[in-house]
């Protein structure tokens, strides 16, 4: 009988029933398609805490492995409060001098998490937009419109530097100069 059929609690109590009986663990396990290793932790949680154990329990983990100490958070949040114009990592120094030095100190993004988690966190300014280029002249007919490209600079072989300049008709992109100084 699969588990799903009625309620997770009502199966334990049948597959403990029946392990008391007497049945064979592995034989009740493959009835109930759990694996050997659920079989005896239901059993054994069974035989340690009685019928209270057969409930259905919490997934919820019981520490996190990233979590700050209550106290350095709210040391974190004091701070902010105490300085409003200072960010993470300002912050960050004042807990790395005001705190003995066996306590950790967390980086400065974990600062700014717990800051934005309390809701102090300052935004960062949208930027400003920058200078764009003029846009170039629609040529539709070859020679309405030339473009000249200065290609930057390079060192030759001769110690010397190139300035390579080309131009080029824009409708239909054929090359009609490159120059190179000498």
């Amino acid at each position: 009988m699969p588990w799903k059929e009625c309620s997770a609690v009502e199966e334990r109590l049948r597959f403990i029933a029946r392990r008391l009986d007497g049945e064979s663990m592995t034989e009740l396990c493959r009835e109930f398609g759990i694996s050997r290793k659920t079989g005896y932790k239901i059993f054994d949680r069974y035989k340690d805490h009685g019928l209270q154990a057969l409930s259905d329990r919490s997934r919820r983990p019981v520490r996190y492995a990233n979590q700050l100490p209550q106290q350095l958070e709210a040391a974190i949040v004091q701070a902010k409060r105490d300085k409003p114009h200072w960010g993470a990592r300002k912050i960050r120094e004042l807990l790395v001098r005001r705190l003995p030095g066996d306590v950790r100190v967390p980086a400065n993004s974990t600062i700014h998490a717990v800051l934005d988690r309390n809701g102090l966190a300052g935004r960062q300014r949208p930027r400003r937009n920058r200078a764009t280029g003029t846009p170039l002249s629609a040529g539709t007919a070859p020679n309405d419109l030339w473009c000249a490209d200065f290609k930057g600079e390079f060192r030759l072989g001769n110690a010397r530097y190139c300035y390579p300049l080309t131009v080029s008709d824009h409708a239909s992109r054929y090359l009609l100069l490159s120059l190179r100084s000498p």
